[in-house]
């Protein structure tokens, strides 16, 4: 979803539950604050981008003070995901924003790859391809042309690539996730392996000698970075590539499972239906079912 935000004058507090997705939103004009419980608000000025992983309630504001107003509320409500907040003329904030929607298969692990908030100051240099994407995007929405939602959807990945893209080792700073694993000089040599050759039988030995660190250096750094063992990081990663495969349909599951380093279908599917939740020819069937109604269509 593009095009949504709001218009904001005087006081003002607009808060925002916990959902798990990602939101993002850059400041045409206008001072305010992004709030977090227990953590230090983000002043946000204009031409400011941020990047919110709503894994924990937040608010924008004039003044912490301020009388909030729950955003789903506020939307049911008017009926409009373009809100205006406050009264009278004074001190006018324009937020343009937009929610970012993972792929449903892999969203816990997608997820793992932002920390809670990326903030990109507008005096940032590396911003600059960000805000014209941005700006593209913003156009787009306001003067719909042919294929608008394809241009739209388009234009998001990229804002979301250049954004992860930019100072990887500063966004992961405090975070625990892929991202931070990605930008930490031991724990990237282990990721880019596994990636790399999933269907390797790696042990935690392996890896470590990979990254010239003792086993138990590594084994405690991987988890205080990632937030998880190696091994289970492995194991979710393949669930990960398995889903993707059984997605698109072209594999058989024997196929997958050989694939992604498992000596049989069992096993694979016991291991894919302890993770998951479900058999992975039901999860097949599951992810079969909107392309089969497109079809249909």
């Amino acid at each position: 979803m593009f095009g949504a935000g709001f218009d904001a004058f005087g006081q003002w507090r607009l808060d925002f539950r916990k959902r798990d997705d990602l939101l993002f939103g850059w400041v045409e004009q206008g001072e305010f604050q992004l709030i977090r419980p227990g953590c230090e608000a983000v002043a946000m000025r204009p031409g400011d981008f941020a990047l919110i992983h709503t894994s924990t309630p937040f608010a924008f504001a004039s003044d912490a003070s301020a009388t909030a107003v729950d955003s789903e509320k506020a939307v049911a409500a008017t009926r409009q995901v373009r809100l205006r907040l406050g009264s009278g003329t004074d001190r006018p904030v324009t937020l343009h924003a937009g929610k970012i929607l993972l792929e449903k298969a892999n969203e816990a692990l997608l997820a793992g790859l932002f920390p809670p908030v990326t903030h990109l100051a507008a005096g940032d240099s590396s911003l600059g391809r960000v805000r014209s994407l941005l700006a593209m995007n913003e156009m787009e929405a306001r003067q719909p042309g042919p294929a608008s939602e394809f241009v739209i959807v388009r234009l998001v990945e990229l804002i979301l690539v250049e954004v992860l893209r930019t100072h990887p080792e500063r966004m992961a700073d405090g975070s625990r996730g892929l991202l931070a694993g990605l930008a930490d000089p031991v724990t990237a040599k282990a990721l880019a392996a596994m990636h790399g050759d999933v269907a390797r039988e790696w042990s935690v030995d392996a890896l470590a000698g990979l990254c010239n660190v003792s086993r138990s250096t590594f084994a405690g750094r991987f988890r205080a970075v990632v937030g998880m063992a190696p091994i289970d990081y492995l194991l979710n990663w393949r669930m990960a590539v398995a889903k993707d495969e059984l997605s698109r349909g072209t594999k058989s599951v024997g196929e997958i499972a050989f694939d992604i380093g498992f000596q049989s279908p069992s096993a694979f599917t016991t291991a894919f239906t302890r993770v998951v939740g479900c058999p992975p020819t039901h999860f097949a069937r599951r992810m079969a079912e909107p392309r089969t109604r497109k079809r249909r269509a």
